[in-house]
């Protein structure tokens, strides 16, 4: 998971947490706010483990100050999950969600302006449901990550 910043028309600053399944390369969630800290990210993983019960083995993550928190190590320790940071400078150790992001900003930052906060995160949940069940990924054999995901649980056609 990491961070992306943008502007509201009016100027003031908004962040969007984006939390990319390195496996399956979906999109499983993004937070749209002003001034996300550690409680908030925890909020998100807390949310994903009731409406998708899923729960990580690793989170990927730089050593921002909402990712090095006490809270998220509190919730990473109680749900066994290994937290596992970038080395300072380097966005290549975490590449997939600096992917996605890279294809949220091109593809949904740069083309649209974000009249508010709630404007900005229904355009950007619109462009997360576009990423996950309509866009192919090379390296998904050119499968969208919702079409990888079913292709697991049905298992290969015959």
């Amino acid at each position: 998971m990491d961070f992306v910043a943008d502007n509201l028309f009016i100027g003031r600053r908004i962040r969007a947490l984006s939390v990319v399944d390195n496996f399956n390369r979906e999109c499983v969630a993004i937070e749209v706010g002003q001034g996300l800290s550690g409680d908030d990210v925890v909020a998100v993983m807390e949310r994903i483990m009731q409406t998708q019960q899923r729960v990580p083995q690793r989170l990927q993550t730089d050593n921002g100050s909402e990712f090095i928190s006490k809270t998220l190590d509190r919730w990473a320790y109680e749900n066994r999950v290994t937290m596992d940071f970038s080395r300072p400078g380097k966005p290549t150790d975490n590449v997939l969600v600096e992917s996605s992001n890279g294809s949220l900003r091109d593809e949904c930052l740069n083309v649209h302006w974000f009249l508010s906060l709630e404007d900005a995160h229904e355009k950007i949940e619109h462009w997360r449901q576009e990423y996950n069940q309509h866009r192919p990924h090379s390296s998904l054999n050119n499968q969208t990550p919702a079409e990888f995901i079913r292709s697991l649980q049905t298992g290969p056609d015959l």
